[in-house]
């Protein structure tokens, strides 16, 4: 595939391949680190991914456990793509300038698998809309482009409006997922950019599907604020969590209604 900033770099493809390895690896590892599984296995002792929509992300962790480690989550997921990116800025810069925007979007894209698909806790990661997110903020700080800007601007704008507005934080997160390529393409015009901002803007949409059709059914749960103390939650059967309604005794619990099986929607997060 042709693209303009790897002619213009005029790089030898020997050291470019190595190069590429090299941001690819590290950044895919460094996307392995997540935040929500670590802190839910090794602090609190209780695999987030066995609660609720089972997914290993941010909102999620916030309404099983809450409290202040969610801050924890929230940092490393960050660090960790600021991490990666800066990493693939400091390898392309040492090459050619040219290869700096491109190599943005080169180990944002492996960051982005690591988080979805780390090797280190069974491929089952997160949906990357935070750590997208953040890569989204570096691809426009010195992006190369007078717009380089309107990348984060468009995803993150998008994203805060939905989200506030429908307080479904997961159709923010697809229209950061569509958005994504589209202001990428715009913006840089080059098509290997385009194509590693389809990917990650795909995988981010293709992790979501369980939502959108939550979404459309009218059954997606809604973000809402809460008081939490990372206290252990009780995992029921299926593997989700029926939140306790405030006041309610056990006994009343007891008396309801069996819990409900897992839906078509849940099952699709959890792959």
């Amino acid at each position: 595939m042709n693209s303009r900033m790897l002619e213009a770099a005029g790089v030898s493809p020997g050291w470019l391949a190595v190069a590429a390895v090299g941001v690819a690896v590290v950044a895919y590892f460094l996307g392995c680190f997540n935040g929500a599984v670590v802190v839910s296995r090794y602090i609190l002792r209780d695999d987030i991914r066995e609660h609720g929509s089972g997914n290993a992300g941010l909102t999620n962790f916030y309404r099983v456990f809450g409290g202040p480690l969610t801050a924890v989550v929230i940092l490393s997921d960050v660090l960790k793509a600021v991490a990666a990116v800066l990493f693939a800025m400091f390898i392309a810069g040492s090459i050619s300038p040219e290869l700096v925007t491109l190599a943005k979007y080169w180990g944002g894209a492996f960051c982005i698998l690591g988080h979805m698909f780390p090797c280190t806790f069974q491929f089952r990661g997160g949906k990357g809309v935070l750590s997208g997110g953040a890569i989204a903020i570096m691809i426009g700080i010195g992006g190369g482009a007078y717009q380089s800007w309107w990348v984060p601007l468009v995803v993150w704008g998008g994203f805060i409006i939905l989200a506030v507005a429908t307080k479904y934080v997961s159709l923010g997160s697809c229209w950061a997922g569509f958005s994504f390529p589209i202001v990428s393409g715009l913006v840089y015009r080059d098509s290997l950019i385009i194509l590693l901002a389809v990917i990650m803007g795909g995988l981010l949409l293709w992790k979501h599907r369980g939502n959108m059709v939550r979404i459309v059914k009218g059954t997606e749960s809604k973000f809402v604020l809460h008081k939490g103390s990372c206290s252990k939650a009780a995992p029921v059967e299926g593997g989700t969590d029926v939140t306790r309604a405030e006041g309610a005794s056990p006994a009343k619990e007891e008396a309801g209604s069996a819990p409900k099986a897992e839906s078509e929607g849940e099952k699709m997060d959890r792959q």
